[in-house]
């Protein structure tokens, strides 16, 4: 993408208008105009000297910008401004031309780079040979020229688009049509909006008026725009959809719930701005998506900055509501926008839901990622160390890393002018607090490329993002001299299944092959060889010295809430002998974030292997063994250690598995028409045979409900319940209403139905971009949360960590 011209840019020097030179003759002296009688007396103003055409229209010395009297002086023959209309109508041509009609405000919101029609009413008709007009567009406190800030737009001639103009597109009696035309490079934001004019009798200055605010943002759509994104079904979807799966549970039990993103509900994008605005990000800095991106990933969490979401993995949510409650941002990013305070609480996929509001909100396609057995590292090692003792036995002391069963983040489209070339395109952005950067608990954008090649030395937060998704498990074993050698590496442990919404459809569609070439070829481990040797632990690689006879898998069969659950460990014994082994399984509760409760069940057994065979043993676990250990999410983790009698080789293994929860069944009675009341009906099964209590049901969807909470009380064991709510749609066309139900004993139940809404009698449906990404089932069929259960039988290993430290 070629670079513009910065030199030319009318809102970067105000005193210049761009033009493109054409050579031709040398242009005619100026004609000598003569002085008006009242010159030779009057030096305090411009007013006397008649038109001139200069184009310095900045502020005078001392004059503050933006700060103008309500009522202007006005001399007879002035141009005066008596109104503006700036043509924002959410119908309108200009927002439906700049993809912004679906926002439920009534102010002008254009997308930069993009030009809009704009309309002056006069008080007396425009005469180009006598007058002269500037817009006037101010963002920020301290608006200034030269931070782009204060930007100056002399109407003049039709310009070229590459940065700020403004030409007349009609004069007509006392009415100036003007089309505008605003920079790719932009500062975004709620700018002010005034006019200023000149003729014989001075300048006039148009007061500032509230009602004539105009919101610029990024424009996925220009190509000159550093967030251009040139297809067009990417765009409908990464910008444009209001909402979207979010993948969540084990690699071999993903789980999927429908994420209301709201970007366009009404003071949304009033909240978004205010999250910049809390950071104290300087408005200079808000034309840049690079910096905006990792402004938000930072203030997105609660720590450092007071930002929008407090982080709780303690399971204690009485204070506020538990992550798993939420069901879209919107009532989120309200909330904060009107206390000021950080919201109560989130976990990763709750972050990661509201950075894809915010970023989609201000024009940056961005998409919800989930990656299944993701790493922490947390000593820049680039590997997953695990510490036993010469028995076996872990050292938790030691065990810092952790391996959570799934992890969400962000992928956000740019240009990387910052990097060197190729690593354009999706960016990783990740607002969960692990670990600082900078330090702040911030983390990117990083380029998903690198992270393919293993560049962890390129910006930003590189490393730690490399270790999430492609890092090795390395056990260790301590020897008698106090030393720690390798017994086994689990080069295929990290990074599994690497999840977003498919385009245009509600399928899941893995995007691993753009973070990491296939486990175990060349190029992978080249990859991994290459980030190691930025590590603290470059030399592991060194030695390959670990090899094995005897391998071992974990396999769990369908695990529901309320019954019985069945685990299979099998052996096979590549050897030409036959082996003896002696496993320990150790069975506890697993916060998703890897993070283990103490083992309520173990056992030993003696396994005999076949030269060339394979053994399995099974565990039985009952309900009535695990119901009371059980955590958020309602993972378990088996922990399986043994030792081959005849070669001394160590085996160990983490498999982490969930237990599935049951769906909200939602149907809308009726058809669904703007402006009129519509019920729908919510059917719901107690899965368990104890008493569900405080059960709270929570419900929204933009353009159709707004964000509500209602108390259910108590649901007895097995009972089927069905109750009614009743909502408004806002907006025409094809929505989702999302829901949740909540309680003490049980979380993670959801369910999503699609309403197609009408417009209301007599009036214009609102636009509405027909997509299969808006929405799946018909109008009025029960559509569900239910998790999809993928036959992939991969293992999920963790590792402890205190709760209280991650996301």
């Amino acid at each position: 993408m070629p670079e513009p011209n910065t030199r030319m840019d009318v809102g970067r020097w105000a005193s210049a208008s761009y033009r493109v030179h054409q050579p031709g003759p040398p242009d005619p002296q100026p004609e000598r105009r003569k002085r008006s009688f009242f010159s030779k007396f009057c030096r305090c103003c411009k007013c006397c000297a008649g038109p001139r055409d200069d184009t310095d229209w900045g502020p005078a010395p001392g004059e503050v910008p933006g700060s103008r009297p309500a009522q202007p002086v006005i001399r007879e023959g002035m141009l005066v401004v008596s109104g503006v209309d700036l043509m924002g109508q959410r119908s309108g041509a200009t927002r439906r031309a700049h993809h912004t009609d679906e926002f439920e405000y009534d102010e002008l919101i254009v997308r930069r780079g993009q030009p809009f029609d704009i309309r002056l009413q006069l008080q007396q008709p425009y005469d180009p040979e006598l007058h002269r007009v500037c817009l006037e567009l101010l963002v920020g406190p301290t608006p200034q020229v030269s931070k782009a800030t204060h930007i100056l737009v002399p109407v003049g001639a039709p310009l070229p688009g590459l940065g700020w103009a403004a030409e007349v597109r009609d004069s007509s009696s006392n009415s100036l049509s003007l089309r505008v035309n605003t920079a790719p490079t932009a500062v975004i934001g709620k700018y002010r909006f005034s006019v200023k004019t000149r003729s014989r009798a001075g300048e006039y200055q148009m007061p500032f008026d509230p009602r004539n605010e105009i919101y610029i943002l990024f424009n996925p759509w220009c190509r000159e725009d550093a967030v251009y994104l040139p297809q067009d079904d990417w765009l409908e979807e990464y910008v444009l959809n209001e909402s979207g799966r979010i993948y969540y549970g084990t690699e071999s039990q993903i789980g999927e719930r429908t994420w209301n993103y709201g970007q366009f509900d009404r003071g949304l994008l009033d909240a978004c701005l205010y999250i910049l605005d809390r950071r104290g990000m300087p408005h200079s800095g808000r034309g840049d998506p690079i910096s905006v991106s990792r402004v938000v990933s930072a203030m997105v969490n609660s720590l450092d900055d007071n930002g929008v979401l407090v982080g709780n993995w303690t399971g204690d949510y009485s204070r506020g509501t538990n992550p798993s409650a939420w069901v879209g941002s919107v009532d989120i990013l309200r909330q904060y926008h009107r206390t000021g305070y950080p919201v109560l609480y989130g976990q990763c996929w709750v972050f990661a839901g509201v950075v894809t509001t915010v970023l989609r909100c201000f024009g940056i396609a961005t998409r919800t990622v989930t990656n299944y057995n993701s790493a922490h590292d947390t000593d820049v090692s680039l590997t997953m160390d695990i510490y036993f003792d010469e028995n076996m036995k872990p050292l938790e002391r030691l065990n810092a890393d952790s391996v959570w069963n799934f992890h969400v983040w962000n992928d956000c489209w740019m240009t990387r002018p910052d990097l060197p070339s190729g690593y354009d395109g999706w960016q990783v952005v990740d607002a969960t607090p692990q670990e600082t950067s900078s330090g702040i608990f911030c983390c990117g954008p990083c380029s998903v490329e690198a992270i393919k090649k293993g560049q962890v030395y390129l910006k930003y937060d590189a490393p730690f993002i490399f270790a999430e998704v492609n890092s090795d498990k390395v056990y260790w074993q301590r020897q008698a001299d106090g030393t720690y050698k390798i017994v086994y590496v689990e080069e295929k442990a990290i990074g599994h299944l690497i999840s977003t919404k498919a385009v245009g459809s509600h399928q899941r569609h893995d995007i691993t092959d753009l973070y990491k070439h296939p486990e175990g070829s060349e190029a992978e481990r080249q990859a991994v060889e290459t980030a190691a040797r930025h590590g603290t632990k470059a030399h592991i690689y060194k030695n390959k010295d670990w090899g094995e006879d005897v391998s071992l898998s974990v396999e769990t069969s369908e695990a529901i809430m309320g019954q019985d659950v069945s685990i299979q460990v099998a052996l096979s014994n590549r050897g030409s002998s036959s082996h003896s082994v002696a496993l320990s399984l150790h069975l506890a509760p697993m916060f998703y974030t890897g993070v283990t409760g103490s083992t309520f069940k173990q056992e030993s057994r003696q396994v005999q292997i076949p030269p060339g065979g394979a053994q399995s043993v099974r565990m039985v676990v009952s309900y009535a063994e695990y119901q009371p250990h059980l955590v958020d999410q309602a993972a378990l983790m088996l922990s399986v250690s043994g030792k081959v009698a005849q070669t001394g080789q160590v085996l160990a293994k983490q498999h982490s598995f969930r237990l599935r929860t049951p769906d909200l069944t939602l149907t809308v009675l009726g058809p669904a028409v703007v402006g009129k009341e519509t019920q729908v009906q919510v059917l719901f099964k107690n899965p368990l045979p104890q008493t569900l209590t405080g059960a709270v049901f929570h419900m929204e969807g933009s353009g159709v409900s707004s964000p509500k909470a209602t108390t259910l009380g108590t649901i007895g064991g097995h009972q089927t319940i069905s109750f009614r709510q009743t909502f408004v749609p806002l907006r025409a066309g094809r929505r989702q209403l999302v829901a949740s139900l909540d309680s003490p004993q049980l979380s993670q139940v959801h369910g999503v139905v699609t309403v197609d809404v009408a417009p209301a009698a007599g009036g214009q449906p609102a636009p509405a971009r027909s997509s299969p990404a808006r929405g799946s089932p018909a109008r009025g069929s029960p559509a569900r949360g239910s998790p999809s259960r993928q036959p992939d039988p991969r293992n999920s290993p963790a590792r402890h960590r205190d709760p209280g430290r991650a996301g």
